[in-house]
């Protein structure tokens, strides 16, 4: 049911039977290496180009969910996934090998909540069950698309961000044991004319609050209801621009509770500038770590909440600005 203005109450509470998180070598050597269940040591995955990678990232990340909850490829009822690539080939053409019905989307690095809430929908309403919800990214790929090829090597400036070559999966079903998705709040589009590619998380850190505080506000919660509330790919910028609009709009965020998987992924010796992004970054600390935390007991609630830019090569080509979107989802054991 909805309830306030733009959240989604699931009564039925779907739940997460299981999941996966895929990455490459820089994730690898990461500081949430160990919550991955497949790591590559070659970003090109022994495949003719990174796009073709990055396929293979999303098409294990999905076969391991299904192993691991017990089902098989037939048995998926819809596949919903997003990506980065135009047209978003990755999941399009992973959704070909699936052979399941497919719901793609592009909700830019904001991806993995959009498909999770609306598995979530899907599966309350009963319209479906196994359901898998997915997004991915690579680095090599996003580079080539949005900015310079790897082998240009361009300087980039500190508020610059590294997008996480990774892959990260959900099966929901109706009913079932494991962690429980109880609501999402579906986020405008905000644009605060921030036209530098270079500057993402600075640019998305306003939609994150908008959607921070409508969660709260419909819902009329505090924010101490959750144990943690992360972020999708804010980065070291975005997170302390997010945090000091938050307090400007007197929403009361205990610094331990308020965290950020772009500034989770990676060590801090890593040459990752600002932190991770891409749709891989939310997708593969949630369906990882988070989850991971929560089966074992050191978390009962969270809010994940994906940030992304809706932009393409062309409106910035053309000098368009980057609006930008959150989505969150609230996660129960």
């Amino acid at each position: 049911m909805i309830q306030g203005h733009q959240t989604w109450v699931f009564e039925s509470k779907p739940v997460i039977i299981a999941s996966a998180a895929v990455g490459g070598p820089f994730e690898g050597n990461g500081a949430l290496a160990n919550d991955f269940d497949k790591l590559h040591q070659d970003t090109w995955l022994g495949q003719g180009s990174y796009e073709k990678a990055e396929k293979k990232l999303l098409e294990e990340a999905c076969e391991i969910a299904i192993r691991k909850g017990g089902s098989k490829k037939e048995d998926v009822q819809f596949f919903l996934s997003g990506d980065l690539m135009n047209q978003i080939i990755s999941s399009s053409f992973a959704a070909r090998t699936l052979g399941a019905p497919f719901l793609g989307l592009f909700g830019a690095c904001s991806s993995s909540m959009e498909s999770l809430s609306l598995a979530a929908l899907i599966a309350d309403n009963k319209f479906g069950d196994n359901l898998i919800a997915a997004a991915s990214s690579h680095n090599s790929a996003a580079e080539k698309q949005f900015r310079y090829p790897t082998e240009y090597g361009g300087q980039k400036p500190p508020t610059a961000q590294w997008t996480v070559t990774g892959a990260g999966a959900a099966l929901v079903r109706q009913q079932g044991e494991g962690p429980k998705v109880t609501a999402a709040t579906i986020g405008r589009v905000v644009d605060m004319g921030i036209s530098d590619p270079f500057n993402m998380g600075g640019a998305m850190a306003p939609a994150a609050v908008d959607t921070i505080e409508a969660h709260f506000r419909d819902l009329n919660r505090e924010t101490d209801y959750y144990d943690i509330i992360a972020t999708g790919d804010l980065g070291s910028v975005g997170h302390q621009i997010a945090a000091d609009l938050l307090k400007k709009h007197n929403i009361k965020m205990d610094k331990q509770r308020f965290t950020d998987c772009g500034i989770l992924i990676y060590k801090k010796e890593q040459p990752a500038l600002a932190g991770g992004s891409g749709c891989g970054c939310s997708a593969t600390v949630t369906y990882g770590h988070f989850l991971n935390r929560m089966r074992k007991g050191e978390l009962k609630k969270i809010l994940i909440v994906a940030t992304g830019v809706l932009m393409s090569p062309i409106s910035y080509q053309q000098k368009e600005s980057m609006p930008c979107i959150a989505h969150a989802v609230s996660i129960e054991m």
